[in-house]
């Protein structure tokens, strides 16, 4: 279910920013369900629901990254991911993370800005002979401002 919603928001959100062969080799990544089950059973995890079904994921790496998110197309702009995004934050401040980093795709770029992240390297991810780009961006839980 979650790989299906991955799936779901590369190709009917990321459009205006990836070109359709980036979109394919991006959810490819999410065919094996068995190594997304492994891969979010090693981090920490939230589902977002909506009428008991799941409606958007986040997983927290290494309580540092922010490994995974997205969210259905049919709900994107009500507010899941932000509300995923709280969460997590609040998580990693209790168990005493300083800040957040996460690899944004040109479509959640703005999202993360909007939230107080700060971009700090451009970056080109290879997936076989497409690639995709990103940016990193940091989040200072303590107020203070993220180093770097």
């Amino acid at each position: 279910m979650l790989a299906a919603i991955a799936q779901a928001a590369i190709f009917e959100l990321t459009g205006e920013d990836y070109d359709a062969n980036q979109q394919e080799a991006w959810a490819a990544r999410f065919d094996d369900e068995e190594a997304l089950a492994q891969r979010l059973g090693d981090r920490l995890t939230l589902v977002a629901t909506r009428g008991g079904e799941p409606a958007g994921f986040i997983a927290l790496a290494d309580n540092r990254q922010i490994d995974l998110l997205y969210v259905h197309p049919t709900v994107a702009g009500e507010g899941v991911a932000a509300l995923l995004c709280d969460a997590a934050e609040k998580l990693a401040a209790a168990r005493g993370a300083k800040s957040l980093t996460v690899d944004a795709s040109d479509t959640a770029l703005g999202f993360f800005q909007k939230r107080g992240y700060v971009p700090r390297q451009r970056n080109t991810v290879t997936l076989g002979d497409v690639w995709l780009g990103n940016t990193t961006l940091e989040k200072s839980l303590t107020g203070e401002r993220a180093a770097g």
